[in-house]
């Protein structure tokens, strides 16, 4: 490892990894990642990043050795190499809020309800039942099971995920502080990368709120400003209204879209902070950003900027012209950009075909633009089994099903997908 970063490590060695477990039982190999992404050499690096991506955030779980890496990982995300650095940021957002904006995104992270759902389910609240399990055990081996959960349980563990997930939201919580500095970087995505993870910690907004209002007025990268802008937004009260309204003339498009998304979602804590015409007007620049999306996107609803206009227009106090929004959400329905679940995917295909009331199949010239937008999008997605978990809707409407069969039927390339956004550790998180 190079030396200039080994007081980056201080301390990684006194803790007792084996002693702590992740996605795969002992977390003794964590300390060798971690070292890793402080190395030299590039291909360990990557490995090292996947390795603790899968382990210690495995599919949005966290384990007892997730939150123990946090300050090593920010220590990187400050002063590391620089191949490193935008990793560790990645990864200690994952860390503290899983894929949270999938579903919060509009109306921001209810920390006080994690909180009370967690102490419910944490090691004091399931100590009692856990020692009412060993004492009516009906035989030894029972007993001994029963026992070897209440000392995992008395030890500080929970087999809930929300607990368990709060405990690294907490240990991110603790290094902002010296994050902020990142504020600051020379690198544009780094100062994006810290400003998306503050839209997610409320509790921190009376420091962070002011410095991302600032970030936002003084930024030329225009990603970076809307990613703090709308960040304000999520982290704002309704008070905030007035400082995030001017960017709706922006002469950036990315700009007066994130100023009409943190509006409306302002709108919802309170809607007489906002007029009719001024929400009007947000819901009119989501429209023209849904008819014509740009190339720039931000980490929000994983760069997928239909899915986020969609979950903000549902989101909509009273007092907008239906007529605009259901325009606008039809004009989302076919961009399948990035979809978790698959179940966007599915249902623009149920809404956008009917099915087929012969055998023949339809031309790819006689679709409508909705229609050849949608397996246009879909042929060129970077992930097959998005394809395959809408396969029987396909199937049932006379459309091809695979990738190689959609790209023919799109006339598409079939080199390289294009809806890759970069998604995998190792890969940059926002399209410039």
């Amino acid at each position: 490892m190079i030396n200039e970063y080994e007081k980056l490590l201080a301390g990684l060695d006194d803790v007792n990894w084996a002693g702590l477990d992740h996605a795969y039982g002992s977390a003794e190999d964590v300390p060798g990642h971690i070292r890793a992404l402080c190395g030299s050499d590039d291909e360990a690096r990557k490995q090292a990043g996947m390795s603790l991506s899968n382990s210690i955030f495995h599919q949005g779980s966290r384990y007892s050795a997730s939150p123990v890496a946090v300050p090593f990982l920010a220590r990187i995300a400050v002063a590391g190499p620089a191949a490193a650095r935008e990793d560790a940021m990645w990864l200690l957002t994952r860390l503290a809020v899983d894929w949270h904006d999938e579903y919060d995104v509009t109306t921001g992270i209810n920390v006080t309800g994690w909180r009370a759902a967690a102490a419910e389910v944490g090691p004091e609240g399931l100590l009692p039942w856990y020692e009412e399990q060993v004492a009516a055990a009906a035989d030894d081996d029972k007993r001994a099971q029963a026992q070897e959960l209440r000392d995992w349980v008395a030890a500080g563990n929970s087999p809930d995920s929300r607990w368990s997930a709060l405990q690294s939201y907490d240990a991110v919580l603790a290094e902002l502080p010296s994050l902020l500095v990142l504020l600051d970087d020379d690198d544009a995505r780094l100062r994006t990368r810290i400003a998306y993870l503050l839209a997610w910690f409320p509790e921190f907004s009376s420091t962070s709120l002011p410095r991302l209002l600032s970030l936002a007025a003084r930024e030329e990268d225009p990603v970076t400003a809307a990613t703090a802008l709308l960040a304000a937004g999520i982290l704002g009260t309704t008070s905030t209204a007035g400082e995030i309204t001017p960017y709706l003339d922006a002469a950036d498009p990315l700009m007066r879209w994130a100023a009409a998304t943190a509006l409306i979602r302002l709108a919802a804590l309170d809607d007489a902070s906002l007029g009719p015409g001024l929400l009007g007007r947000a819901v009119a620049e989501l429209a023209a950003a849904a008819r014509e999306p740009f190339d720039r996107v931000t980490d929000y609803c994983e760069g997928d900027l239909h899915a986020h206009i969609e979950r903000t227009l549902h989101a909509l106090p009273p007092g907008a012209d239906p007529a605009v929004v259901r325009e606008t959400l039809d004009a989302c329905l076919p961009r399948i950009v990035w979809d978790y679940y698959g179940t966007r995917t599915r249902r623009a295909i149920e809404e956008l075909f009917l099915a087929p009331q012969q055998d023949l199949a339809p031309r790819y010239a006689d679709l409508t633009l909705a229609q050849q937008q949608l397996l246009g999008d879909l042929a060129g997605h970077r992930h097959d089994w998005l394809i395959r978990s809408s396969a029987d809707r396909l199937r049932d409407r006379g459309l091809p099903c695979t990738r190689e069969a959609l790209q023919t039927f799109v006339g598409a390339p079939s080199e390289t997908p294009r809806s890759d956004l970069g998604r995998d550790i190792g890969a940059p998180r926002t399209v410039v």
